[in-house]
Parts: C-alpha cells; sequence; structure tokens
C-alpha cells in the first residue's frame, strides 16, 4: 500500500519531578535540604531511513510519545534523563504542524534526523531553592511537560526523473520495459492510482531513478483527481519527461494536452516550468502518429515564436514504449543530463535551506502574557505562565508562595488590575482558578 499523507499525535517526555527531601544523619541535626532534580523528558526525533518507501507504518500507529525523565531522588540524586524516541520515516518526508501550517523539518537524505517534540526539563529539587534567608525550603518542582501538537506527514518522492502527462499516454508501460518495476497497465483512464519508481540502468556503471506518476487533468492544481497527490511528487523530481501520446488513440489533441500539463504545472508551483523538460512523443507504431507529430510540430513552433523561443532549442523523442524503439537515445540523454544538473531538490519558498534539512520554530511570543475576561472571570495566558502552573506542586506553602511571588514579579498583578480586577474576583490560568488579592 502506497501511503504519502498522514496526520500523527506527537510528545516529547514529560520532565521528572524535583524531590523534596531533607538529610538525615546521626548526630547532624537540623539537615539540610537534600532534594534532586528530575531528569529531562526524552525527545521525539525523526530520522531518515533510505529502506522506507511509504508512510504506511503510519496508518496503524498514529500516537508517540517519547518517554519521561525520572524523578529525583533524595540525597541529591538526579533523575536519569528519559531516553530519545528515534522514528523512521521515509526519505523526501515533510513534517508540517497541523495548526499552524509551519513546516518543522524537510527530511531528505539516509540518516538525517530532526527534532519534533522536544522534551521538557526536569523539576528543580528542594536543594536549588536553598539560600542565606531560606535554609530549609519545602519546595520543589513538577517537571515540564514535553511538547505536544498533532503534525502532518507528507511524503514527496524523490526521484531524478518524473514522467509527466494526461491518463494512459504510456507512462506505466514506458517504466516497466525501461526498469525492474510492474505497474499496473490496463486500458483504462487512470490505472495508475499511486506512484511508482523504478531504477533505470543505462550501462554498467550509469543509473538513475524514474518515477510513473498518476495521470493529471484539468484543475488538478486545485485538487481536482487525484491533484496534489501527483503534484507534490512531481515537486522533488530534477527531470521532467513529458510524455505525449501521439496517436491521439481516444481522440485527443497532443497540442492542447501539452499546453494542458505545463499549464497545471505552472499554476501549482511556476518554480517546475525551470526543470528540464524533455518532450516524448509515444505510440509512433500506430497509424497517423507521424501525421499528428508533424501538426504538434508546427503548433508547438507557432507557440514558442510568440514567446520568443525557438523549436531548434526543444528536442522531440520519437518512441514507441511498448516496442521499446526510440528508447535509448532518451535514456542515454537523461543520463547525460542528470550529470550536469547539480543534485538538488527544489524546495517550498518557507525559508532558508540548508545542506540536509531545514527546521522552522514559531517565533518567541512578543508577551509574556494577555488578560482576556471570560464573563465575570479574568482569563491569564502565555506559555510561561501555563508551564509554571503544570511545575507548581500546590500542596506546599513554600511553592505557592513562590508561584504568587513570580506572578507579581512579572507584572501579571499590575495588569490585572488596569484590566480592571477587584478584590475577590475570579482569577484563571490553564485550569487553575483563584480569588485575587488586591
Amino acid at each position: 500500500m502506497f501511503v504519502d499523507k498522514v496526520k500523527i499525535y506527537v510528545k516529547g517526555g514529560d520532565g521528572g519531578n524535583g524531590m523534596v527531601a531533607f538529610r538525615r544523619e546521626p548526630f547532624v541535626p537540623d539537615g539540610g535540604p537534600a532534594g534532586g532534580d528530575g531528569g529531562k523528558g526524552g525527545d521525539l526525533i525523526f530520522e531518515v531511513d533510505e529502506g522506507l518507501r511509504t508512510l504506511v507504518d503510519f496508518r496503524y500507529k498514529k500516537h508517540f510519545r517519547a518517554p519521561k525523565g525520572e524523578n529525583g531522588r533524595t540525597k541529591n540524586q538526579h533523575g536519569a534523563k528519559g531516553d530519545n524516541l528515534i522514528v523512521r520515516v521515509p526519505p523526501g518526508t515533510v513534517v508540517v504542524n497541523e495548526a499552524t501550517g509551519a513546516v518543522i523539518a524537510d527530511l531528505v537524505s539516509h540518516g538525517d534526523q530532526a527534532t519534533i517534540a522536544k522534551g521538557g526539563r526536569g523539576g528543580r529539587g528542594n536543594t536549588r531553592f536553598a539560600n542565606s534567608r531560606h535554609k530549609a525550603p519545602d519546595i520543589a518542582e513538577k517537571g515540564e511537560p514535553g511538547e505536544e501538537f498533532e503534525i502532518i506527514l507528507e511524503l514527496k518522492l524523490l526521484a531524478d526523473v518524473g514522467l509527466v502527462g494526461f491518463p494512459s499516454v504510456g507512462k506505466s508501460t514506458m517504466l516497466s520495459v525501461v526498469s525492474a518495476a510492474k505497474p499496473k497497465i490496463a486500458e483504462y483512464h487512470f490505472t495508475t492510482l499511486q506512484p511508482n519508481i523504478g531504477v533505470v540502468k543505462v550501462d554498467e556503471e550509469d543509473s538513475f531513478v524514474m518515477a510513473d506518476l498518476p495521470g493529471l487533468i484539468e484543475g488538478a492544481h486545485e485538487g481536482v483527481g487525484l491533484g496534489h497527490q501527483f503534484l507534490r511528487h512531481i515537486e522533488r523530481t530534477r527531470v521532467i519527461v513529458h510524455v505525449i501520446d501521439m496517436a491521439a488513440v481516444d481522440g485527443r489533441d497532443p497540442f492542447k494536452d501539452f499546453m494542458q500539463i505545463n499549464a497545471e504545472l505552472e499554476l501549482y508551483n511556476p518554480k517546475l516550468m525551470e526543470r528540464p523538460q524533455l518532450i516524448v512523443a509515444n505510440k509512433m507504431d500506430i497509424p497517423d502518429a507521424a501525421d499528428n507529430l508533424q501538426i504538434f510540430k508546427e503548433e508547438l513552433e507557432e507557440q514558442y515564436k510568440q514567446e520568443g523561443k525557438s523549436l531548434e532549442d526543444i528536442k522531440i523523442y520519437e518512441l514507441s514504449a511498448l516496442t521499446r524503439k526510440g528508447l535509448d537515445p532518451l535514456l542515454r540523454d537523461i543520463s547525460t543530463l542528470l550529470r550536469e544538473l547539480p543534485n538538488i531538490l527544489l524546495y517550498e519558498d518557507i525559508g532558508e535551506e540548508t545542506e540536509d534539512y531545514k527546521i522552522y520554530r514559531a517565533e518567541a511570543e512578543e508577551k509574556p502574557f494577555t488578560i482576556r475576561k471570560d464573563n465575570e472571570t479574568f482569563v491569564v495566558e502565555g506559555e510561561r505562565l501555563e508551564k509554571l502552573v503544570v511545575m507548581t506542586d500546590f500542596s506546599r506553602e513554600d511553592s505557592v508562595t513562590r508561584f504568587a511571588r513570580i506572578l507579581k514579579g512579572i507584572g501579571v498583578d499590575a495588569a490585572l488590575r488596569e484590566a480592571g480586577a477587584k478584590e475577590g474576583d475570579t482569577i484563571r490560568i490553564v485550569e487553575m482558578e483563584f480569588d485575587f488579592v488586591d
């Protein structure tokens, strides 16, 4: 089963809780604090495995959680860090934050890694809060929660050559005779419902990867038909081979088909038109194909004149994929062209590229918190405050005192007064509610 798009849930490991403990030794009265820190939660990391070809495994397992860090222990012993969770993905996997649409990582080559969800830091034990004024603090932090969200995985096939064209023009037949791939071939449209790839061996030392991609129809750039399922894969190919049914078996117009396919490619991503494109006139063994080819050349020459181009710059390969006639010159020229092209892939205009992969993170919050009113309740929101609530142990008086001090220190108290909060009003941070004390 070929699967190229899935939605899954990921979560970094929670940090371990800090420990509240005190020294208990003979002949040592009033022992000091001895609670250790919790361990950091494990990171959830994606790693490219060139042995994988689809995202089918993610159809059956959709939740991935990295291990939690260990809790702190007595005698100032820190908890162990949670192990990282390595998740294998195929080359060409793009990771997108489902909520924001931001690209988290673009993983291309074997061994590439990207941290998708970071583990939370471990909570501090009470030893960390001791000072000259408070020598025996009864306070420790809970572990910070690991990052968690839903992501979309999109697979964009990594192939040197992509075969494009309307349904039933002979792309599958062509791939089947030049490689060991066995795509489904039949006498009806849309036989190919998923991409097929094969290795084309030109000679003993020269080969390249070719992808037979599902046929396009008008409106594909908007998702019509197989639409985006096809177009996302063509983005990764270095050379486009445009296959045309020159025999016009179904009464189609070869020139209109050629123009329509290119229009769909350009509407989807204009950069695709910058890719080298070879024109293949297929089914030349069928009567009327030669006459159709002559008409095609005349119409193409007229079109190119309007665009300021010359037909001499374009080579049209005449062949019959079924009989293999004319295939060898095409394969040799593709091989030569690939050697001359830089080994790069097309990335979307979403940020700076690095040689291996790209990672994008949302920018930090401009404000530490915001205040809004929900009926009679003042709701305080902010990433830092939400983490503070989760990591505070409200069962300990020292922890509650510290929590109130931090709120005052970052200006929450003053901001609530400005927002109209009065003595006794209800304040909510995350799921915790308390009365405002002016």
